[in-house]
């Protein structure tokens, strides 16, 4: 993370920063938080930065009430007891979570700020509707949306729009099925559909290339990352273990060697939806507080065997009944948590880590005026 830097005489080194600082973009700024969201200026101020930037910050005082030491598990309680609008509710958390972050994030304008806090709250909404069959080899999609190739994956159809493809594979309110996924790549059809929301609203030009780039080759694994996401955070300067932000996608990792041989189980990539639920892709209707996500991943090693060809396999039934019974010993809970919720160790290694992970993910800006994305032709 940045280690900081000095601006109006207050060291500061998080919170969002914006390229312009002039009359018009404060009050831009203005009409967005105070206006659109409806956060008192009480809770933030802002503050000239070097090269005529604009730093936007949390108060230390609303700092210390909505968040105090990074922890945004009860951000939506404290600014919105009583949701009338989740939607609204969900960009309110999103901004303030991003004023009140432990590391700088960079926009050009409050507009493209506000493009930014869409698109968590998009990816949110998505993920929250997402519901897939857990297949970690096999994988489908609805034909009249997709077609299969074997080298390029899985392709846009012609004529047929990116969005509507992306929900109609992933949530089955659209289709009334469940299409095989990996966790992985669920993250990605719904990070990709908040994104393509945003460009529909945004940037169409920016979207039709996009589309005419996955009727040609899948977007997925390390270019996904590389082309649509920003990870912040590191094993040498990580984020703290309880700051969220609607709408990251991060990554659960199980601790235990054994169980994280059978496939699927090394560990568990999720969205969190804000309101300190992240996502379950299986059951989506049962999120997962940080605490239910914990004591499952520890409980695959009390699931996990092998069967007659000496392959890992996972007993979902004898998770689930080992699951339950922890939640109901408030020693042994106390324990599993105390094991879980540390820090995760480096890839490859098995030693005192336990789940958490040291990033986060979030997507790109897609904002016209600066615009992140690089989709290169297949």
């Amino acid at each position: 993370m940045d280690m900081g830097c000095l601006i109006a005489g207050v060291e500061l080194s998080g919170g969002v920063r914006l390229a312009r600082c002039d009359a018009a973009s404060s009050r831009e700024v203005v009409d967005y938080l105070e206006g659109a969201l409806g956060l008192a200026h009480h809770l933030w101020r802002e503050l000239p930065g070097p090269q005529g930037s604009t730093a936007l910050v949390l108060t230390p005082e609303a700092q210390a009430a909505l968040m105090p030491g990074h922890d945004t598990l009860h951000l939506r309680q404290h600014l919105d007891p009583v949701v009338a609008d989740l939607d609204r509710a969900l960009e309110r958390e999103v901004a303030v979570a991003l004023l009140g972050s432990p590391q700088p994030f960079h926009f050009d304008s409050a507009a493209g700020f506000a493009s930014h806090v869409r698109v968590q709250r998009r990816i949110c909404r998505a993920a929250a509707r997402t519901a897939v069959a857990f297949k970690t080899l096999a994988a489908e999609r609805p034909d009249r949306y997709w077609t299969y190739d074997e080298e390029a994956g899985f392709l846009l159809q012609p004529g047929q729009a990116l969005t509507d493809a992306l929900r109609a594979a992933t949530q089955p309110s659209v289709t009334g099925q469940l299409y095989d996924f990996s966790c992985y790549r669920a993250s990605e059809y719904v990070i990709l559909l908040g994104l393509s929301e945003e460009l529909e609203l945004v940037n169409p030009a920016q979207l039709a290339q996009l589309e005419a780039r996955c009727r040609r080759r899948a977007i997925r694994s390390r270019e996904f990352h590389e082309v649509f996401l920003d990870e912040f955070g590191s094993h040498e300067s990580p984020v703290p273990s309880r700051y969220f932000v609607p709408g990251d996608r991060l990554w659960f990792r199980n601790p235990d060697a054994r169980s994280s041989d059978a496939l699927g189980y090394e560990g568990s990539w999720v969205i969190y939806l804000g309101g300190g639920l992240f996502s379950n892709f299986w059951k989506h209707e049962q999120p997962y507080t940080l605490e239910d996500k914990c004591i499952e991943i520890y409980h695959w090693r009390d699931g996990a065997y092998q069967d007659d060809q000496q392959e890992w396999q996972m007993d979902e039934g004898r998770v689930e009944a080992c699951v339950a019974a922890t939640q109901a010993d408030g020693v042994m809970r106390r324990q599993v948590l105390q094991r879980m919720m540390r820090l995760r160790d480096r890839q490859g290694e098995y030693a005192d880590g336990g789940c958490l992970d040291a990033s986060r993910e979030q997507p790109k800006s897609v904002w016209p005026q600066h615009c992140m994305l690089q989709v290169l032709p297949a």
